[in-house]
């Protein structure tokens, strides 16, 4: 005789968000606090939220990688309460899973391209290992630069190219967020939704979750699933519809 028996199986844990927000304001001598009610990002999701300006975009980013407190409400990293980043070593930790392409990650202009993409992995850029040269060129390649930019100076690179270094750079350590703050704010308008794809296409290779702080809709609606626009009143953040976004209002 064949005795049945039944196993109890747990049922799946629900995932934690990379990013949750609730009920955040932050004083930064702005015209208003900075404001938001509530937000949340998981595992390779893609938001655009617009409305931030460059000064809102830079004190919120500080916020959400830890490197600033809210004055109230809540700001969670990977399940974490950011106040409860105990010194700078746990918060290296943290910040080493966020990607940032900004403006304000300086480009060295005088060193090469190469020497550019090496700074994430190594300060020893005189003299680039080969395991890393091997990890620059793969970057390089990923991002779409030309082999032949690799040995030009920073500085003498177009400024789309300029972009897709600090894409590079933001990538280097496969971060489980890209924050996209302004990235389009100096692109020539048919550079736009080129550069939109060639981010969507890496984060989605790589699985990376993506949150875009920017002014220009075009880019929000070429690189990101969701489009929020962001009531500085309120902190309310407005989804737009499928509708709206076909038809461009």
């Amino acid at each position: 005789m064949v005795r049945l028996t039944s196993r109890v199986v747990d049922p799946p844990r629900p995932k934690v968000p990379i990013l949750e927000i609730v009920a955040l304001t932050k004083d930064y001598r702005g015209l208003r606090p900075l404001r938001l009610e509530r937000f949340q990002i998981g595992e390779a999701e893609s938001v655009a939220i617009v409305g931030f300006d460059e000064p809102a975009a830079e004190v919120f980013v500080n916020l959400i990688t830890g490197a600033g407190l809210p004055d109230s409400g809540t700001v969670r990293l990977f399940g974490r309460d950011s106040r409860d980043i105990a010194d700078s070593a746990d918060w290296l930790a943290v910040v080493d899973r966020f990607g940032l392409l900004t403006e304000r990650a300086v480009l060295l202009h005088g060193m090469s391209v190469e020497q550019n993409l090496a700074l994430p992995f190594t300060i020893d850029i005189d003299r680039i290992p080969d395991d890393i040269r091997g990890r620059v060129r793969q970057l390089a390649v990923e991002v779409g630069l030309a082999a032949t930019l690799l040995e030009r100076p920073a500085a003498d690179l177009a400024l789309l190219d300029q972009a897709r270094v600090r894409l590079a750079r933001a990538i280097a350590l496969d971060p489980a967020i890209l924050v996209l703050e302004h990235p389009t704010s100096r692109l020539a308008r048919p550079d736009v939704r080129p550069f939109a794809a060639l981010i969507a296409g890496v984060a989605a290779r790589r699985r990376a979750a993506t949150l875009a702080l920017t002014g220009d809709r075009e880019f929000a609606d070429a690189v990101a699933g969701r489009v929020l626009t962001h009531e500085g009143a309120t902190g309310r953040l407005v989804e737009r519809g499928w509708f709206s976004r076909l038809v461009g209002h």
